[in-house]
């Protein structure tokens, strides 16, 4: 197809690549992933490059739409423009090149294999145990991956008694389903509506402990105890891998 083929408004694919195309934009992304707003401070540091630096970077992110700002006295604040851009960057990094970078301590050890496990995505549940609820919900018959994938009717009905779901759902009420692919697994977790549910609720319920500005999810003994009830998960997923870790 040539040009002139070309639909007049065609989307601008290349201008949004090379937003992210620059390393200290995309740094600046993948730290909002953690569903929080950030400073142009905290971002500066975080990337490690001068604030005026940072301030020219995050005006183009804003004016792509890729991020939001709001003003709060003499500091402005930037988050991620919402979960369709938060999953567009977790599935972007899934499918990037891995940057080897050298394991200092055991503490940097031990945090990597953490934010492998459990980490938010936003506003949902990210890693290897995301991975494992979601394929914990398909062998329990709650989820199914018939053309696309779905709730089942036992999987609404475990809804609603898990207290995931407000009320009782009307007949027939399937949620649409949203994934998203992981990038340290390379597999799908649950995102959208119903990821955002889940993780809403494992965070009130007590089974999942959220640790300040990091990404990092820490599961709780109520929540193995909780997940190894509801979906049979077991105790391999329930921690973060032991041993070594892929730079």
């Amino acid at each position: 197809m040539s040009s002139r083929d070309m639909p007049d408004g065609h989307p601008d694919v290349a201008a949004l690549a090379g937003l992210l195309a620059e390393r200290s934009r995309a740094a600046f992304c993948l730290a909002l992933l953690d569903g929080h707003a950030w400073t142009v401070t905290e971002l500066a540091r975080y990337a490690g490059v001068a604030v005026s630096t940072a301030t020219g970077h995050l005006n183009l992110l804003v004016e792509g739409g890729l991020l939001t700002e709001e003003r709060r006295g003499r500091h402005r604040y930037l988050r991620l423009a919402g979960s369709d851009t938060a999953e567009l960057i977790e599935n972007l990094a899934a499918r990037a090149p891995r940057c080897p970078s050298p394991v200092r301590s055991l503490t940097d050890a031990n945090r990597r294999r953490a934010l492998a496990h459990a980490r938010v995505c936003y506003d949902h549940l990210a890693g290897s145990l995301a991975v494992a609820i979601t394929d914990g919900m398909t062998a329990s018959g709650l989820l199914t991956w018939q053309d696309d994938p779905r709730l089942t009717d036992r999987g609404i009905a475990w809804l609603v008694t898990a207290d995931i779901a407000k009320g009782t759902p009307p007949p027939g009420w399937h949620p649409h389903i949203r994934t998203c692919l992981d990038w340290t697994e390379q597999r799908l977790h649950l995102a959208g509506a119903l990821g955002a549910a889940l993780y809403r609720h494992m965070v009130t319920a007590g089974w999942l402990s959220e640790t300040g500005p990091s990404r990092i999810i820490t599961l709780t003994t109520a929540g193995r105890a909780a997940l190894r009830q509801h979906l049979g998960l077991p105790d391999a997923a329930l921690a973060p891998p032991q041993g070594g870790l892929s730079p």
